[in-house]
């Protein structure tokens, strides 16, 4: 007689991933010169279509202001108040330089080096501080020591708590391939296209279906540029709220050619799937801010 296991597991539903994502929070870059002219001109990083906003300490002078060799690669240069605007018309490479040259009200002129980015995400506001003394930059300086010293003890938090997490073990042994050490069954296995890169989507739940896993096996195909996870987010398809999950990558980026593996890892215990119409999304982007994955998980009792 066939012995039948029976488990509460999860439907994943692969949706839509081809599509642009956007980083909801916004990419501020703070930038203090020097006065020293044996310091490297600054770079500036920007991504096709997409605009990069200098914001300035004051009036920019329009009638001074320019862009090297601008002509079919960006808009023509916006220049209003306190702002420079850059939006280039196709991607650059690294290996592609443009110098601009802004010049203040008070005359200070500020050379840039305008270039594109391999990987991670591009600038889009840059706040320029030509005078690292002023009460304006001062005053930056000190947020961002403050903000860098919150992060440091949010991440403290967070390494004390992955240290005595189960999840987060759990998604060690995944991301090392052993199995047979957790928990977990194997549900399916799915085939995730995404240009330049060959995922397989390995879904697992434990018997008593309150915990489940995804883990991503993924080969770079590009034969020049690494690959790099940016962000995960798992979130109610309802109210977009975050819910908790551990998170095991056996390397920081995937190079050309090579292989890496991502293990994701949650407790749905004390989630209310109601029936079908609620779910959890487990959302991948990439570097540069493409969703890689989109992938749906509903509540749904099978055998295995």
């Amino acid at each position: 007689m066939l012995d039948f296991l029976a488990c509460r597991s999860l439907l994943l539903v692969l949706l839509a991933s081809s599509v642009a994502a956007q980083d909801l929070r916004p990419n501020v870059r703070k930038l203090y010169l020097s006065e020293d002219p044996r310091d490297a001109v600054p770079w500036l990083y920007v991504g096709s279509r997409m605009a990069t906003v200098l914001r300035f300490e004051q009036d920019v002078d329009s009638a001074r202001t320019s862009l090297l060799g601008w002509e079919g690669w960006f808009e023509p240069l916006l220049v209003g108040g306190k702002s420079v605007v850059l939006v280039p018309l196709q991607p650059l490479s690294p290996e592609e330089h443009f110098l601009l040259r802004v010049t203040l009200v008070d005359k200070t002129e500020l050379p840039f080096v305008v270039t594109g980015r391999d990987s991670g995400r591009v600038d889009q506001q840059v706040d320029v501080f030509p005078d690292r003394e002023t009460a304006d930059a001062v005053r930056s300086r000190l947020f961002d020591a403050y903000g860098r010293e919150r992060l440091l003890r949010e991440e403290n938090e967070r390494y004390r708590k992955e240290e005595i997490s189960v999840d987060h073990a759990l998604a060690a042994l995944l991301v090392r391939g052993a199995v047979k050490l957790t928990p977990f069954i194997h549900v399916n296995t799915w085939q995730l296209p995404w240009e330049g890169m060959h995922m397989e989507v390995r879904h697992f739940s434990n018997r008593a279906g309150d915990k489940t896993a995804l883990v991503f096996s993924m080969k770079n195909q590009d034969p020049d540029k690494p690959w790099k996870l940016m962000e995960a987010r798992l979130l109610s398809s309802s109210t977009g709220e975050d819910w908790p999950f551990a998170m095991r990558m056996d390397r920081a980026e995937i190079g050309p050619g090579s292989s890496g593996t991502l293990a994701i890892v949650a407790d749905v215990s004390a989630f209310d799937f109601k029936k079908g119409a609620e779910k959890l999304v487990l959302q991948l982007f990439q570097a540069d801010g493409l969703m890689v994955a989109n992938i749906a998980l509903e509540g749904r009792d099978v055998r295995k």
